[in-house]
């Protein structure tokens, strides 16, 4: 992944900017909506402002969860350490301790399905989903069972994102940063 070129031969540069590594295949995303980029923006902002000093949070930067499988998830929360190394293109599952998706048309069945699970299977402890209700956000918070190394659902949330884990943190979703 880390040798892909940045355009393709008589192509658009910046081709496999959006390229994730799914059991051995290369799938590409389609564009992001302006809804898409706003939604990662402002979660990214508001959780970052509350995040512990050992903790931030990045976006679009790969999870390596093996050597056939590589995805980029819409935002992470990682150890501090580990976003130091600026010479990173990947974070391990050990490394993770929040992954976002935000849904898209084109990304759905990835983003419900596929990707939760793998996640789950790689023991990174929570997820959050977000989808689009209206123009506005709807974040699904999932929490692992490490007994089943799947993913259960401790709550949805429209308006307002309380949790208090990975840390409490408080999140008014009808008025994030744009």
């Amino acid at each position: 992944m880390d040798r892909l070129p940045s355009e393709i031969p008589h192509g658009e540069s910046d081709s496999f900017s959006r390229v994730e590594l799914i059991d051995g295949a290369l799938v590409f995303a389609a564009p992001q909506s302006r809804l898409h980029e706003r939604t990662v923006y402002g979660l990214s902002r508001v959780v970052e402002a509350q995040v512990p000093d050992d903790l931030t949070t990045v976006t679009r930067m790969d999870v390596k969860l093996g050597h056939r499988t590589r995805l980029c998830p819409d935002m992470l929360m990682i150890d501090a350490a580990a976003a130091d190394d600026m010479d990173r293109t990947f974070y391990t599952p050990d490394e993770v301790h929040l992954v976002v998706e935000v849904v898209s048309p084109e990304s759905e069945e990835r983003d419900r399905r596929l990707k939760p699970a793998r996640y789950a299977e790689a023991g990174i402890a929570h997820f959050w989903r977000v989808e689009d209700n209206g123009g506005r956000p709807v974040v699904y918070v999932y929490e692992l069972d490490p007994a089943t190394r799947t993913y259960a659902v401790t709550g949805i949330h429209h308006g307002k994102l309380s949790v208090p884990v990975p840390f409490p943190i408080d999140i008014d979703l009808d008025d994030l940063p744009r």
